[in-house]
């Protein structure tokens, strides 16, 4: 049904030439589940993009159901490439604010208008279309969920009302880039189920990228390992999964904190949080945790625990309606909720690493961390008190603007223009630090971290996606916080890079004894790095503890059957 001939395709950035693919040549099968499993940058997604129809190729042929596609195929041959192909991508929430039927619907019927459109209500088109869309909600299993509008369904229903889109055009050719990879236990389960309906119902042939070996056991067929554009292995997907992970590093030790003390206590913590839509509240009440001192501790639990919500009020981005966080400075203990004075120290030792971090494309590392420098240094509070003074800017509001350092950029610029203040202003109070000085704080840190020192003279993109990885994390340690919140940054990346950031992070807390606070939905990430864990459920902690039996009980509530089979397979290897 697919046939791929060498294939290759080579991209120009800046001055460079990055080969993707290299004569890659591979078949699927009517109704076959293909896998396919590389590690970060390995040209899996420029492959999908190619069969989509949406990036050009140099040199090669493709075959999807009788239509050849070459590099010098004209506009029409794409057209029908894309009407025969559909894609569904792991961050893509595009949906109408109307019904989840009607959401559905209206895919059905731009099969006849070429734009998401519906007939009038007296329309017999209307009917049609709406009766089939129905039969694609009941194979991803959200038939009760028809009249609900799209926008305030769960992570996991948004991830299967989008399937269902891609359903309703009727394609040949399935394409699922990372369904569900940043998503929790459970909410995976949904999706992974919902792709294993469809598949068997409607024999669809099937390619499924994901970084995930669990994902690949539990629904591939056969799976193939890209490795820097090429094809490695190709066959059954336990044997392949099997040889992908040979090149996986050992874990190392954690080291032991046998009498680590509190670093931070939530104390009396209380927030409602509205859900739009819905009539749901989510409730954290009388909350209360320690964080103690020079520890690995991961918060684990469901979407919609409550995880979110109180990392923001920890980070002190978000107000409690009742509670305290208190932060230790020196003897003294700090509310992160009040503002206070010390307040900005507090802040000036935190570094916070979100799930969509990113490198600035148009800046070297070394100039990057020249900001971080910048913002988070020894000397950085004390020279920007002066400044202010000299703006009449009051503390209150540097406290305010120091809050954008540990903000998205989005967020911050937001703020910013809120507040009326100008990126020169801002850069006035925190100015990057020198090249030779900010070389001088990063040497001993890409050491710890195993990066080369030739990585901080280049940009983003000459960097492979492990070392993005490591580079975000140095970013955060040339100025040694004291704490690093990492909220979720790892979830998308393969499990050999993976593993290479696990080491690192267990080396940061080795050789600085910086405290380590993470949420991460990737129990085996979790088992691996930490001292501790924390289970949250519907806004309360359930489990505080051994990190290992939590995320045992974790994944029994989630009922996260791929889990458990992926744990046999692990088991009849050993």
């Amino acid at each position: 049904m697919l046939e791929v001939e060498n294939l290759s395709k080579t991209y120009k950035v800046k001055n460079d030439q990055i080969e993707a693919l290299k004569n890659v040549s591979f078949c699927a099968d009517k109704g076959e589940i293909l896998g396919i499993v590389g590690r970060s940058g390995s040209g899996k997604s420029t492959l999908m993009k190619i069969l989509r129809g949406v990036e050009l190729f140099d040199c090669g042929r493709i075959n999807i159901d009788g239509l050849e596609i070459t590099p010098e195929s004209g506009p029409e041959t794409v057209r029908r490439q894309r009407l025969i192909t559909a894609i569904h991508l792991q961050r893509d929430f595009g949906l109408w604010t109307e019904s989840a039927l009607n959401n559905v619907a209206k895919r059905v019927f731009s099969r006849q208008t070429g734009y998401e459109t519906l007939p009038s209500e007296h329309d017999s088109r209307r009917e049609e279309a709406t009766t089939e869309a129905m039969e694609y909600l009941e194979l991803v299993g959200l038939e009760k969920k028809a009249s609900h509008l799209a926008t305030i369904l769960s992570g996991g229903e948004k991830q299967r009302l989008l399937i269902a889109r891609q359903l309703a055009k009727k394609p040949k050719l399935l394409l699922l880039d990372e369904p569900a990879t940043m998503a929790c236990p459970a909410t995976k389960q949904e999706v992974l189920d919902a792709i294993k309906n469809v598949n068997q119902k409607l024999d669809i042939t099937t390619l499924l990228v994901s970084h995930l070996p669990e994902v690949h056991r539990y629904l591939a067929d056969r799976v193939i390992w890209l490795d820097g554009g090429r094809i490695k292995e190709e066959g059954d997907p336990k044997a392949v999964l099997n040889s992908f992970l040979t090149g996986m590093n050992d874990p190392l030790p954690l080291s032991p904190r046998p009498s680590a003390e509190p670093l931070i206590r939530v104390e009396g913590l209380s927030k409602r949080t509205y859900l739009f839509g819905t009539g749901e509240v989510l409730k954290i009440e009388d909350l209360n945790l320690e964080i103690r001192e020079g520890e690995i501790t991961s918060l684990i639990g469901s979407s919609g625990a409550g995880k979110t919500t109180l990392l923001k009020i920890m980070e002190g981005l978000a107000q409690p309606d009742e509670g305290a966080v208190f932060y230790k400075l020196g003897d003294r203990w700090v509310d992160m909720v009040e503002y206070s004075p010390s307040r900005i120290e507090i802040r000036r030792n935190l570094g916070i690493m979100y799930q969509e971090f990113a490198l600035s494309p148009q800046e070297t590392v070394l100039e990057q961390i020249g900001y971080k420098m910048g913002v988070k240094g020894q000397a950085v509070i004390e020279h920007a008190r002066d400044v202010a003074e000299e703006l009449e800017i009051s503390d209150r509001l540097l406290d305010v603007l120091y809050t954008l350092t540990d903000m998205s950029e989005d967020e911050a610029k937001s703020v910013l223009d809120k507040l009326g203040i100008t990126d020169e202003v801002f850069a006035e109070l925190f100015p990057r630090f020198p090249s030779t000085k900010a070389r001088k704080y990063a040497e001993p840190v890409f050491e710890v971290l195993d990066l080369d020192l030739v990585v901080l003279d280049k940009y983003p993109h000459q960097i492979s996606g492990g070392e993005k990885v490591r580079v975000s994390l140095a970013l955060l340690l040339a100025t040694r916080p004291k704490l690093l919140i990492l909220d979720e940054p790892f979830g998308d990346i393969d499990p050999i890079t993976l593993r290479d950031v696990s080491n690192a992070i267990k080396r940061i807390n080795a050789e600085y004894g910086t405290t380590i606070f993470l949420v991460s939905h990737h129990v085996d990430f979790v088992r691996e790095i930490s001292h501790r864990a924390i289970l949250m459920e519907d806004g309360g902690i359930v489990m505080d503890g051994d990190s290992n039996e939590t995320c045992d009980v974790f994944i029994s509530r989630c009922n996260a059957s791929y889990l458990r089979s992926a744990d046999l397979d692990t088991d009849d290897n050993v």
